[in-house]
């Protein structure tokens, strides 16, 4: 008697839960469309206003002052991570208009959220000529308004003039021919 009873009360445990309502659904938000990028940095810093002031330790060890570059046009250009594709593009671009740059007498200051070792190993292994300031704690990412989402900055450029004012902001950088707009962007400040 007592085997008949588990096996009944297996079966009506078994056809309830065959039976039950399947369980509502969470909850559901809907996902907003895809914000202008006022909305998804709307603190970037604007042509007109003043640089930051940033001081700090490039990866090859040289200190670095915003402060101090003033008389010279900077180029401040974050992205995402080291020696990853875009990024590497990018990089090989600008090192490959360093000389153009250079007659402007332009600085070149690329900044990521790894450490300096990660940027010494990245400039060594693509010979790139120009300092990469760390932001590891992202100060110099919000000094600039610079997103910051999963770790990783947003890819945006900074063209800084001689009076040590934003010149020109490129919010949406496609990192294939990036180096060009720089150029660009430096050539309109003569």
């Amino acid at each position: 008697m007592r085997a008949i009873s588990v096996i009944a009360l297996a079966l009506a445990i078994a056809g309830c839960k065959k039976t039950e309502a399947p369980p509502a659904p969470a909850a559901t938000v809907a996902a907003p469309a895809p914000a202008p990028l006022s909305a998804d940095a709307p603190n970037l810093l604007t042509v007109g206003a003043p640089a930051p002031t940033i001081e700090t330790q490039a990866h090859n060890g040289q200190k670095v002052s915003l402060a101090e570059l003033k008389g010279r046009p900077v180029i401040v250009y974050f992205y995402p991570k080291d020696d990853t594709p875009g990024c590497t593009v990018e990089a090989q671009e600008i090192r490959d208009s360093f000389a153009d740059l250079g007659k402007a007498n332009a600085v070149v200051l690329g900044v990521s959220t790894q450490d300096n070792t990660s940027h010494r190993a990245f400039a060594s292994k693509y010979g790139l000529p120009f300092m990469l300031l760390p932001d590891e704690d992202h100060a110099i990412a919000k000094a600039f308004g610079v997103p910051v989402k999963n770790g990783y900055a947003k890819r945006v450029t900074f063209v800084i003039d001689k009076q040590g004012k934003i010149a020109k902001v490129f919010p949406e950088v496609n990192p294939k021919g990036h180096s060009e707009e720089i150029l660009d962007a430096l050539r309109s400040l003569t």
